[in-house]
């Protein structure tokens, strides 16, 4: 089933749990405009990362925050797809939101990097440069968490890339 233009975004009347889990893959609301979900919906990469480095800003606790959102992920999902019973719903963002511990694995959140480490992984997430298109490949909820880590990750690794040549900005 293909998704349609009136398709519904109200929350599934299933368990507390399902409630939940798709409340959690449409960024608690933000993967539901109409326009541009995917943009809106990384817009909590950011505010994850600020609480995230608020612990810690050492990249192995990063690649643990990437890793738990990756592995939690997956069921979140998963909810999203069997809602909108489709591969990759566009409204599902929780992929997008969890792929932001790998953007600044190596570089600390202030507002430049805020900016352009958004930029950079809203690039990579929109065009699906080799390597993401073949991770988008991978079965269900696999597959939508996979695509944006790694565009995550290429993301990181320009940012990172900019951040050491030019300095703190």
């Amino acid at each position: 089933m293909t998704e349609s233009s009136n398709e519904t975004l109200a929350v599934p009347a299933k368990s507390g749990m399902e409630r939940i889990l798709f409340l959690l893959s449409i960024g608690l609301g933000l993967g539901a405009v109409r326009k541009a979900p995917g943009t809106f919906g990384s817009l909590w990469g950011p505010l994850l990362i600020f609480g995230c480095q608020s612990f810690s800003s050492h990249p192995l606790f990063m690649l643990l925050c990437g890793v738990i959102l990756f592995a939690v992920g997956i069921p979140i999902c998963e909810a999203g797809i069997r809602h909108y019973q489709t591969k990759d719903p566009k409204h599902v963002v929780f992929d997008e939101i969890a792929a932001f511990p790998f953007v600044f694995l190596f570089v600390p959140l202030t507002w430049g990097t805020a900016i352009a480490g958004f930029c950079l992984f809203r690039f990579f997430d929109i065009t699906k440069l080799w390597p993401i298109k073949r991770f988008e490949k991978l079965p269900g909820a696999w597959g939508v968490m996979s695509d944006d880590t790694v565009a995550g990750i290429l993301a990181g690794l320009v940012l990172w890339g900019a951040y050491t040549i030019s300095g703190p900005f």
